[in-house]
């Protein structure tokens, strides 16, 4: 005989408090946009707009903006999210009355709720806040004339994304077109109090003394061929040595004395790796990858291993676009409009940032399915609390 079910208490019930704290999160945004409503008749609002974004990400049935308008003809989702009945007219409207930095408050405001996860030991207490950044293309049809890329033809938009790892969830995102310089975006949205984990597309020495200017710090991989003057060796620990780091030096880096861009020293650690087979003699993704990764880093206190640790964490922002594109359904863009495009990422980052909320872990898939079920119906509040409250345990 099967044991009768468990009846959720009221005080089992936090982790529904996320789904229910949604409206009043959003609620800042409602009179966004609505300036030139002189009559006070507007019927739409940007909070319901950004509601109806979330039901998109939420839910695999809707697959376009079209889908979206007729899933807010439904009384239910009219009631759960506080939505009327939207046109497709109106929602396509709403790309460019609605401003998307308006969210960025929201999302600072949701990104200081979030707590750390669980990372190795090594990364906690970190003198600045470990941040990845990196850019992910998302294609765009031609008629997007903004979206620059490599012809007419050939057009896409570049999300510039930055990645809090101990959080695991993006707290920020710049969008140009798809040929925008990664560099300079990071330039001009530098902030004190961070190490900035980037890769060799970063690589520029006037970037980096940038970085250092702003009280921060980076762990960046540079070129393998790279030229400096050597002013120390450092001996390597039993622990470097066990991840692989082969050589942890003190230089100049640069070529001329004279016209140094980064004024101070920095240390680079050489750490072993395994060549990716896709770059080896094909041509194609940059030069060929050697054995050995070279780090460029200023922070002097951090063991080698740690470096290479924080190096190796770099890559949970490329498994966040995978999800941003693939999970979230943003290879789909529901706007041609720069703004319209802002609006539809700041909504992914506000879903990520829920998901972290709402289990205390990083997103993923079966996550994500869970939420998806619940949202559709198929799911019951008490089967999504059951496997929030075993994702709990595990962690």
């Amino acid at each position: 005989m099967h044991e009768k079910r468990h009846a959720i208490e009221e005080h089992e019930r936090q982790g529904l408090k996320y789904f229910q704290a949604i409206p009043g999160l959003l609620e800042k945004l409602h009179e966004v946009g609505c300036q030139r409503d002189r009559a006070g008749n507007r019927l739409r609002h940007m909070d319901q707009y950004v509601a109806l974004l979330l039901l998109y990400m939420f839910n695999p049935i809707c697959t376009s903006l079209r889908s979206l308008q007729q899933a807010s003809e439904l009384k239910k989702v009219q009631k759960k999210l506080g939505v009327p009945r939207a046109s497709l007219g109106s929602l396509s409207e709403a790309a460019t009355v609605f401003d998307s930095q308006q969210m960025v408050q929201v999302i600072t405001e949701l990104g200081q709720q979030l707590q750390p996860l669980a990372v190795p030991d090594q990364l906690r207490d970190l003198p600045g806040i470990l941040t990845a950044v990196d850019g992910t293309l998302l294609k765009a049809l031609p008629k997007i004339t903004w979206a620059l890329w490599l012809d007419e033809q050939h057009r896409a938009v570049k999300n510039h994304v930055q990645f809090e790892i101990l959080k695991g969830a993006p707290v920020a995102a710049t969008l140009t077109e798809g040929n925008g310089n990664e560099k300079d975006v990071l330039a001009a949205h530098l902030e004190a109090g961070r190490i900035y984990g980037i890769d060799r597309g970063y690589a520029k020495y006037e970037l980096l003394q940038d970085i250092r200017e702003h009280d921060s710090s980076f762990v960046n991989r540079i070129r393998d061929n790279y030229v400096g003057e050597v002013l120390a060796e450092r001996p390597i620990s039993a622990a470097g040595q066990a991840a692989g780091v082969v050589r942890d030096r003190l230089l100049h880096l640069g070529g001329d004395p004279h016209h140094r861009a980064l004024v101070e020293p920095v240390r680079v650690i050489e750490v072993q790796c395994t060549p990716h087979p896709k770059r080896v003699h094909t041509g194609r993704g940059g030069p060929e990858q050697s054995e050995t990764l070279a780090i460029a880093t200023d922070p002097g206190d951090l063991e080698a291993d740690v470096i290479a640790l924080i190096f190796q964490y770099r890559w949970t922002i490329e498994i966040f676009f995978r999800f941003y594109k693939h999970i979230l359904g943003c290879r789909h863009l529901l706007s041609h409009k720069h703004n319209g495009i802002e609006l539809q990422t700041y909504t992914a980052i506000l879903a990520c940032m829920l998901i972290s909320l709402w289990t205390g872990r990083k997103p993923t898939r079966r996550t994500f399915e869970m939420l998806c079920w619940y949202f559709t119906g198929l799911a019951s509040e008490e089967e999504l609390l059951a496997h929030l409250q075993r994702l709990q345990k595990i962690g």
